[in-house]
């Protein structure tokens, strides 16, 4: 039984989940979703609708930067819809804006995840253009000491997942979202 209604907690309808690359957003995002009866929308599908293509083919051809420009407008625009579970892009914290965006109009949720137990998730995964180097876990290492601040920042509740079940994540975020009725929700 999912837990719909008009508000959740402090007057949030958005829950979004940041953090690296293959911490597992999307797939958390989907079952929190399903237990909210809430819509969900991952933000790099998002833009791969818009763009007819993949991030990676993008990435590729527009570069980091145009990526980014594209990833803050599609933010702002699923931010607005009012209501939903959001997986964000590993990288849509580097930008102020989106940090602001995403702490004002959702109640944010780091998925904090060690570099070590991503690259175990993703080290045969060709579709992650930022991990398409020689040494994958070394940028992983890299993009965890430049993001985790920004992260931390944005998110208004920091869960662990060193490889817990999902079930198990769903149920600590939901304890967050209505501490009262989350035993029941499980």
């Amino acid at each position: 039984m999912g837990l719909a209604g008009p508000s959740y907690s402090r007057g949030f309808n958005v829950y979004v989940l940041v953090g690296l690359p293959g911490s597992g957003k999307s797939t958390v995002g989907r079952h929190l979703a399903r237990k909210l009866a809430l819509p969900f929308i991952d933000s790099d599908h998002a833009i791969e609708e818009r763009l007819g293509c993949t991030v990676r083919e993008y990435f590729e051809v527009e570069g980091e930067e145009r990526f980014r420009d594209l990833e803050s407008e599609v933010l702002a625009e699923l931010l607005g819809r009012g209501e939903g579970v959001l997986s964000t892009g590993g990288g849509s914290v580097l930008r102020s804006l989106n940090r602001e965006r995403l702490k004002a109009q959702g109640m944010v949720f780091y998925l904090r995840t060690t570099p070590e137990d991503v690259f175990r998730r993703l080290r045969h995964d060709q579709s992650r253009p930022l991990l398409q180097v020689s040494d994958p876990l070394g940028r992983l290492r890299e993009l965890f000491a430049i993001r985790d601040p920004l992260y931390k920042d944005t998110a208004h509740h920091v869960i662990e997942n060193s490889r817990p079940h999902v079930g198990t994540l769903v149920a600590s975020i939901l304890k967050h979202i209505q501490p009262s009725k989350s035993l029941s929700a499980q």
